[in-house]
């Protein structure tokens, strides 16, 4: 089974509109999909006679602030532990509007990966069993992630901008 034919079979099966952004990084298969799309193509992807990828690594989150409409994204990992092919699913959401459908009917794992996402980055999950905060405190009033605060405090005196390349 090569990444070939697996973009062969998707976007026979979904369309080109759907399966773009597609791309190889080190071997290492990259499709991008429209939210919508994301557990129907979860589903065919675990459910497929022949790539049966049945084991979600990862589910990262990410922030984009310049991505105008496509601000906060998620990023799934998939792998097909009976072929040893690994597989990873990008899709985008706009900051105004961060909802995602849940994958934890699909894998139980990802109940705590979408927790974490929604903690750190604020990207609710529609349909999770328990979408609450699972390591910052539940009185945060942010979303700690993102990058929506100065990288240092501008009001410090005690260095030297020329030490640090200004």
């Amino acid at each position: 089974m090569s990444n070939e034919q697996i973009v062969q079979d998707l976007v026979a099966q979904f369309g080109e509109n759907t399966i773009y952004g597609i791309m190889e990084n080190y071997g290492l298969l990259n499709v991008q999909v429209q939210p919508e799309t994301v557990v129907p193509l979860m589903h065919y992807l675990y459910q497929h006679p022949t790539f049966k990828f049945q084991f979600l690594t990862d589910l990262a989150g990410i922030h984009f602030p310049n991505a105008e409409g496509q601000e906060l994204g998620v990023i799934y990992h998939l792998h097909s532990l009976e072929n040893n092919v690994r597989l990873i699913i990008k899709t985008y959401v706009p900051i105004s509007n961060p909802v995602l459908p849940t994958l934890t009917g699909l894998y139980a794992c990802a109940n705590w990966m979408e927790r974490e996402a929604f903690d750190f980055y604020g990207i609710l999950f529609s349909g999770h069993p328990n979408l609450i905060r699972i390591l910052n405190d539940d009185a945060m009033d942010y979303h700690p992630l993102r990058k929506e605060y100065p990288l240092e405090d501008a009001t410090r005196e005690d260095k030297i901008d020329a030490l640090f390349g200004r």
